[in-house]
C-alpha cells in the first residue's frame, strides 16, 4: 500500500506562513485550527487557512522541501502558493549593491 505525505503551507491570522508535513492533511489542519498544542507556532495565530499543499510518496523528499521552504522569504512563498513558478529562481538570487 502506497503511503502519501503532504507538504502544506498555512496562512496565519497575522499574515505569516507556516509550513509543515503530515500523512493526514485534513486531521492536521483541524489540529492547527483547534489549537490542540499550546507550543505550536499557529496556536496564537489562529484562525489559519490552508493556502498550498503538495502530495509526495517519499517522506524524505517532502521533509527536504519543507526545510527549504521554511527558509524562503515571504515573497518567494507567495510566488509558490500563487503558482508563479517562473519567479522562484529570480527570488532565490541574492541582490548585491
Amino acid at each position: 500500500m502506497q503511503k502519501y505525505i503532504y507538504l502544506y503551507i498555512l496562512l496565519c491570522s497575522d499574515k505569516t506562513y507556516y509550513t509543515g508535513v503530515t500523512n493526514n492533511l485534513e486531521k492536521r489542519i483541524k489540529q492547527h485550527q483547534e489549537g490542540i498544542n499550546i507550543e505550536s507556532y499557529t496556536y496564537t495565530r489562529r484562525p489559519i487557512q490552508l493556502v498550498y499543499h503538495e502530495l509526495f510518496t517519499d517522506f524524505n523528499l517532502a521533509f527536504d522541501w519543507e526545510t527549504k521552504i521554511k527558509k524562503w522569504s515571504k515573497i518567494k512563498k507567495a510566488a509558490l502558493i500563487n503558482g508563479n513558478f517562473n519567479l522562484l529562481p529570480t527570488l532565490s538570487k541574492k541582490k548585491f549593491k
